[in-house]
């Protein structure tokens, strides 16, 4: 019976379940410069959301990890991505927050970074769907504070985005 639950309540039980309620979610990525790590955050644990955007018309994700040393945000925005589509040199916007810091580190546009390739499921009914992308960066995220620059040189990730209609943006 719980289970039968869960597909009403999947936005507030994600973040506690993990990212995808599906068990199939995670993050990888390396980077280097002001903060050297190589990120391999699987489905329990991590905390991700996704929704699509207007300007540009595109998608929002971000992933944060319970308990992770450094405690960071990534969020990428895919410009140009279109609900159920698959996609491929899709353009990327990449900021990292060092949470707890002043540590924001953006690419600032989305020329800098491309996502290889891309595939959506449909998780329900709801206009939520399953994003499996891949990508890496050419040039490195700039700290918007202070000084320094983070190379993401390659990221990976499996998240869920939810498609607001035109009645939901307003």
């Amino acid at each position: 019976m719980q289970a039968a639950a869960l597909p009403s309540a999947a936005p507030a039980a994600t973040p506690s379940a993990g990212c995808l309620a599906s068990g199939d979610g995670y993050l990888r990525a390396n980077l280097d410069g002001a903060i050297e790590a190589h990120l391999d955050w699987p489905n329990s644990g991590t905390k991700c959301e996704g929704e699509s955007r207007g300007s540009p018309p595109g998608v929002r994700l971000s992933f944060r990890r319970d308990k992770a040393n450094p405690d960071l945000l990534l969020v990428f925005g895919l410009t140009g991505v279109q609900p159920g589509a698959a996609a491929h040199e899709v353009a990327a916007n990449v900021t990292v927050i060092v949470q707890g810091t002043a540590g924001i580190y953006g690419t600032q546009g989305d020329s800098r970074c491309t996502v290889d390739s891309l595939e959506q499921r449909p998780l329900d009914n709801s206009g939520t769907y399953r994003i499996e992308a891949r990508g890496f960066c050419t040039q490195p995220a700039h700290a918007v504070r202070g000084s320094g620059d983070i190379l993401i040189s390659t990221f990976e990730f499996a998240g869920p985005v939810a498609y607001l209609t035109d009645s939901d943006k307003d």
